[in-house]
């Protein structure tokens, strides 16, 4: 099978996914009701899509092609106002967060379509560990190239992205100590991690053709990596974020890395090297652990710092772009949760420790993601 083409695409256009948590609103555990909610609400007219996920307990809402912060928010609300009406019809609830706090995996059931009756053939009960729920970006890029250049230029921001979004501190019950949980479980599967390191599309395709014979993947929908290329979008896809616990969070982060990527492809501030990856794995570990707080060595000079003080020179760098962008609300939220260095995780342990109750922790999430 040979890779689809790219399709060129308006650079900085962006689009943003988020799987979302289907609860019961009698002890707030997850329940079976995506189908039953894809069902109430397929004559809904919404500014995206709302499709199945890979167990019952999940489904995914995506925007339509957007260029602004404003229109990203107003596009998520209007699908998260729908998805809420047909959730209180149904008596279930929704949420955010990249795990539910306290499910069993062993108690879900995965989805019957083809794909995902596959991937659980393929992965055993990893498929239903996977009941984890992230957002993804994806970005408009001029051509394929450029594409390549921005997944390689923007690998420096991975740890950025992770502890802005993090909302999954519990696991089955219990506190982890991680800001993100949820990417241990994405570790597991053999083509997660980062990209390879190439910077042409004839490269690119050279590679997959290669992976194609081994006959380790079919599709890009194989690799599980932390940006790839959507060829068939003409973007770039970031997939490290957990889920926010509201929209508009989804929103400003959606639209910080929308700067970033202007500033990228406008400026290139960065040649991308092999060797920036030298310390791609241990950045991302301390996101994961630390959040904002976690250390971050930038690949070029060497130099560490809290993310959080490297998220807020970023924003200082940025500006104009964000300027040009319309993104300065946006960009304003990015900065207050890195100077306050309150993430989603940090708030939902806070409910914790005065609530003692996870149950109760996913009911206030529910609230936030109505809010």
């Amino acid at each position: 099978m040979s890779l689809e083409p790219f399709i060129d695409s308006k650079p900085f256009t962006f689009g943003v996914e988020l799987e979302m948590q289907i609860v019961n609103t009698h002890d707030y555990d997850l329940t079976k009701a995506g189908t039953d909610l894809l069902r109430l609400i397929k004559d809904e007219k919404i500014p995206g899509n709302i499709t199945p996920e890979i167990t019952e307990s999940m489904i995914e809402l995506s925007t339509g092609i957007c260029t602004t912060h404003e229109q990203a928010v107003a596009d998520l609300r209007k699908i998260r106002d729908t998805l809420v009406s047909a959730a209180d019809h149904l008596n279930v609830g929704l949420c955010g967060g990249g795990t539910h706090a306290f499910q069993q995996w062993s108690e879900r059931q995965i989805v019957d379509t083809p794909r995902f009756q596959y991937l659980s053939e393929l992965y055993g009960y990893l498929a239903k560990q996977f009941t984890v729920f992230g957002q993804h970006v994806h970005i408009g890029c001029p051509d394929p190239n450029s594409a390549l250049y921005l997944l390689h230029s923007m690998s420096r921001f991975i740890p950025h992205f992770i502890a802005l979004s993090a909302s999954s501190p519990f696991v089955q019950g219990v506190d982890t100590g991680f800001h993100s949980a949820r990417l241990n479980s994405v570790f597991a599967f053999p083509l997660s991690g980062r990209a390879p390191f190439v910077l042409t599309w004839d490269s690119f395709e050279e590679y997959f053709s290669k992976m194609v014979h081994t006959g380790v993947v079919n599709s890009m929908k194989d690799f599980y990596w932390d940006i790839r290329p959507k060829p068939g979008f003409g973007t770039i896809e970031v997939r490290v974020m957990d889920t926010p616990l509201s929209v508009d969070r989804a929103a400003a982060i959606a639209c910080y890395i929308q700067t970033l990527a202007r500033h990228l492809l406008l400026d290139k501030p960065i040649a991308p090297k092999e060797d920036d990856y030298l310390v791609y794995t241990f950045n991302r570990f301390e996101a994961c652990r630390f959040g904002l707080a976690g250390t971050c060595i930038n690949p070029q000079t060497g130099e560490r710092k809290t993310i959080s003080e490297d998220i807020l020179e970023t924003l200082d760098l940025i500006a104009p772009h964000a300027e040009a962008l319309g993104s300065g609300n946006a960009l304003a939220e990015i900065g207050a949760i890195a100077r306050g260095q309150v993430n989603d995780a940090t708030w939902l342990r806070g409910v914790f420790a005065q609530e003692k109750s996870l149950h109760e922790a996913v009911r206030q999430q529910c609230l936030q993601w109505r809010a």
